[in-house]
């Protein structure tokens, strides 16, 4: 049973807070994007945190002081230049709907809070004496809904069919039909837990008994299981700690889960891909042998002939089978090709193998650690190791305008490499240009198909390249390999060295650059 900040709840707040009318707004901070808190200095002290979060918004005083972790805000500035100083004039509920309006007297003049608590469309917006927009927590344009919602423009409320409140409904009335009727509302009065004069007498008095319901959440009136509280903002505060932290902790855990899950297949299918090269690599001596042979005995083959019989080099019984589209030279020059393919595909083989498999049994066993984690701040400490060991990838949202696009507009493309390293190419001579000059630092590692047309290719080494695993420099050889003239060869050389022995040439063409202290390595493009 979930509870809901519903127009009873906020009816309950708003008989708290007229008790502050006269008092002073002394501070206001933006703790969150979506989340203003107001210091109120009057008979008492008081928190006022208002909230138009899609998930969580609500309005309570809370006893916790917050701090202010948006302070380059243009809301929150605005907020703090027209009500800090000002004295609360008025509070009200508008109607019996989610909608509260605070009237602030500043030095300004006088300004208006308005607090629409409305699901995701809920929203907090400042108004001048002219009932027109000065700020507001989220933009509405044209774009989003007809009701725009920006600086200059005249506020308008939303538009509400007219109702009677839920307190005028009859016994068999649609409570539906009533303005404020929340279907939690609406399922007391069905249960017979509440009546519809009983919700008139309270919004009119007061009168209210507020209570905690652990794990479901806070109402000002009594409920099966529940725990009395001093004031419905108490048992509000109470219960949006936990549930605040609970909502975090379950989107971080699925987050996590989902990223680790993906790192988790392309291990699997790494270690799948070198556990075939090392069966090839097993397989290298007997290919080689067996090209020797049809060398050797191959010449008195008859043409068409799909099998070799004769004796290995330990005098045992051998077939070796012949594409019979081939002479025996060139069924020979295939298996020694195999051969030379299996034993180039060994190098490095087992080391990889033990890292993959090392990193492997990692994932699976952060993956247990996240299963088991009760808490937030638990989580957030896996989620940094996560980071750390590279296996989290975050992407930024592509820019509509070219101007604020990454990389100046350039093409750039980005690929998540072994291991999590970020490789970057170029897809034209102006972009590998510009990412070989402003985007690669001296300790990356670049990459280019030796003495011949290729894209930049760049991996990102955060100052260590020492660190970059042999399966990472692979993969970046190989996209060199592919964006290159010669992406359809059997075997393409590429160079590799530091961005920081890499040089253009004053007056040089787009593209062109020299580089020392180099390595070579062939990969084979056709199996990328």
């Amino acid at each position: 049973m979930r509870i809901p900040f519903d127009s009873l709840c906020l009816n309950a707040v708003v008989h708290e807070l007229k008790s502050f009318i006269g008092a002073k707004v002394q501070k206001v901070v933006q703790p969150e994007s979506t989340t203003v808190a107001l210091g109120l200095y009057g008979r008492g002290e008081g928190h006022l945190l208002i909230s138009c979060d899609p998930v969580f918004a609500r309005v309570h005083f809370v006893t916790k002081r917050h701090r202010n972790a948006q302070p380059g805000c243009g809301f929150c500035l605005q907020l703090r230049s027209h009500l800090e100083g000002g004295f609360v004039a008025d509070v009200r509920q508008i109607g019996f709907d989610r909608i509260l309006e605070i009237d602030v007297n500043g030095a300004k003049g006088p300004r208006r809070l308005v607090t629409e608590l409305m699901g995701k469309h809920s929203n907090i917006i400042l108004l001048g004496a002219d009932s027109r927009v000065i700020a507001s927590a989220k933009a509405v344009g044209p774009g989003k809904s007809r009701r725009v919602v920006l600086p200059g423009r005249p506020y308008e409320r939303p538009p509400f069919d007219a109702k009677p409140p839920i307190w005028a409904a009859q016994e068999g009335d649609d409570l539906r039909e009533y303005e404020g009727a929340s279907p939690f509302l609406c399922g007391l009065i069905e249960e017979g837990r509440l009546t519809a004069n009983e919700v008139g007498r309270l919004v009119e008095t007061g009168d209210y008994h507020p209570v905690l319901v652990r794990g479901s959440g806070a109402y000002p009136v009594p409920l099966p299981g529940s725990q009395a509280k001093a004031s419905l903002s108490v048992a509000l505060e109470i219960h949006y700690e936990q549930a605040i932290q609970e909502h975090r902790a379950n989107q971080l855990r699925q987050s996590l889960i989902g990223q680790l899950n993906r790192v988790l297949i392309a291990r699997e299918a790494a270690i799948n891909d070198l556990e075939q090269a090392a069966d090839a690599a097993r397989r290298a001596a007997s290919l080689q042998m067996q090209g020797e042979l049809i060398i050797t005995y191959g010449s008195g083959l008859l043409p068409g002939a799909q099998e070799l019989k004769t004796l290995d080099y330990e005098g045992r019984p051998i077939a070796i089978p012949l594409n019979g589209n081939l002479d025996f030279k060139e069924n020979a020059n295939r298996l020694f090709e195999k051969a030379w393919r299996a034993k180039l595909a060994a190098s490095g083989v087992k080391e990889q193998l033990q890292r993959l498999r090392e990193d492997r049994n990692a994932v699976l066993s952060m993956l247990a650690e996240i299963d088991a984690a009760m808490t937030l701040n638990a989580l957030e400490e896996i989620a940094e190791r996560a980071r750390n060991s590279r296996w989290l990838h975050v992407q930024a949202a592509p820019s509509k305008n070219k101007e604020e696009r990454p990389y100046q507009g350039h093409k750039i493309k980005e690929l998540l490499g072994p291991g999590g390293w970020r490789v970057l190419y170029g897809e034209t001579a102006t972009a590998n240009d510009y990412l070989t000059t402003k985007v690669a630092r001296p300790n990356d590692l670049w990459f280019h198909v030796r003495s011949a047309v290729s894209a930049h290719v760049v991996i990102q080494t955060s100052n260590h390249p020492e660190k970059v695993p042999r399966e990472a420099i692979l993969f970046a050889a190989k996209t060199a390999a592919m964006h290159s003239p010669s992406k359809h060869s059997r075997l393409v050389p590429v160079d590799y060295t530091l961005k920081k022995y890499v040089r253009k040439p004053r007056g040089s063409g787009a593209g062109f650059v020299i580089y020392d202290h180099e390595k070579t390595i062939d990969v084979s493009p056709s199996e990328n």
